[in-house]
């Protein structure tokens, strides 16, 4: 504990360097032009510059938009029947905040660290971080966009290069400060569990993943359908990433209210999903099956935990868990899953109720929400009232045991 009389950190005693386990990349306009292979590159997705009419954003990552050649331009991507528009409030750092608006952007426009990760690393070492484990933009959350495409076997390829691409490129040559984030091609578990092996053969310890399957049209977790995925995932030690979003539906209340409510709901599909997994004997099947949720903050698991409990104690006879969920559900949780957070007090304040153990730190970088270039003194301001070991574990242990960051 500090007194307030002085700042706890400093030059003497410093935050331990940040690991942040969920930030965002603005994938280059070479990317698919470059890993491709040849035979696809005429029908994968190409970056043009266009003249942007308007836009509105729907939800979950998609976009009403048109185009005009004489509004302003924007870097976009072309696949098959989708135009994807790089926007500002994606690559929204180093503008004030009354500028971070839904406004279409090219990559002259943007920080070179939003695509860049020489760059990156040069911003990261500005704001304390030390790695960063990055999520897909055109892609989307967990590589919807390859889901909806028509041509599957382009499909498979544009993942497949996608991931060649975060490994050999975007995190090849930084010295293990770049984290590799990996997709699947949801369409198929048995391929998303071959993808899974062909990138923890090279390392790879994350991979995407929706937080709702079913809003993406794909079987729920109840169904058994996703046990060969859950198994490659279980066996090399890869872990589940589930970011807000992935199910490309956000919780709101109205087709007219203002985005704002949906943001601040955003926790709600991570909430969701976790209660999902609780319920669902995934966790029991696959005991060493690891689950991260990304960017849905931490203040709500207290409760959800508590309730989870609570309805197992009382109601798994006739709630049809009693044969399934042998275990108090949070009992799961505090074994196989991990929240994260950028700034939420209240989560820090109930950090006994959530367990330390749990708990990682992130940027955002480069949104909206992200802290950067000032993480430090806003991660700095919030752990205060902690002690060393759960400052460290927070800003960096969970991470490097949640990601096997100790290991080859």
């Amino acid at each position: 504990m500090t007194d307030g009389s002085a700042p706890r950190f400093g030059s003497t005693t410093p935050l331990p360097k940040i690991i942040s386990v969920d930030d965002h990349v603005v994938e280059p306009a070479h990317l698919w032009d470059t890993w491709l292979p040849a035979r696809y590159r005429d029908r994968g997705p190409r970056a043009e510059r266009r003249g942007i009419g308007e836009m509105e954003h729907i939800g979950g990552g998609t976009y009403r938009q048109t185009f005009d050649p004489d509004g302003p331009s924007a870097d976009c991507w072309v696949y098959e029947d989708l135009v994807y528009i790089n926007k500002r409030h994606v690559a929204a750092v180093g503008f004030d905040r009354d500028d971070m608006t839904m406004s279409p952007i090219t990559y002259e426009e943007m920080r070179p660290g939003c695509y860049e990760p020489k760059a990156r690393i040069a911003d990261m070492e500005a704001n304390w971080v030390e790695s960063s484990l990055c999520f897909p933009s055109f892609p989307r959350f967990c590589g919807q966009t390859f889901l909806e495409a028509k041509d599957r076997e382009v499909a498979l390829a544009c993942v497949m290069a996608y991931n060649d691409w975060m490994v050999e490129e975007w995190c090849g040559d930084s010295a293990g400060r770049l984290i590799p984030l990996c997709l699947i091609p949801l369409w198929d578990t048995t391929l998303a569990a071959t993808e899974v092996r062909r990138n923890a053969a090279r390392g790879v310890r994350a991979v995407c993943f929706s937080e709702i399957p079913p809003h993406l049209g794909l079987p729920s977790i109840h169904s058994g359908a996703w046990d060969p995925f859950f198994a490659a995932c279980e066996e090399t030690r890869t872990v589940v990433c589930m970011h807000i979003g992935s199910s490309s539906k956000m919780p709101a209340t109205s087709a007219d209210a203002p985005v704002a409510v949906a943001a601040t709901l955003s926790f709600g599909n991570a909430m969701s999903s976790l209660c999902d997994f609780l319920f669902s004997g995934v966790l029991i099947r696959y005991p060493t099956l690891i689950l991260a949720y990304s960017e849905g903050q931490i203040g709500w698991l207290p409760y959800i935990l508590e309730r989870a409990d609570d309805v197992w104690r009382e109601h798994r006879a006739w709630g049809g868990v009693k044969d399934i969920v042998l275990e108090p559900p949070s009992t799961y949780f505090r074994r196989q899953v991990y929240g994260c957070f950028f700034r939420d007090q209240h989560g820090l304040n109930s950090l006994e109720a959530i367990g330390v153990d749990r708990i990682t730190f992130e940027t955002d970088y480069p949104h909206t929400d992200s802290t950067w270039p000032d993480t430090r003194a806003v991660a700095e301001q919030m752990v205060q009232h902690l002690s060393d070991d759960d400052v460290y574990k927070i800003m960096r242990g969970n991470a490097i045991q949640m990601l096997g960051l100790d290991g080859p």
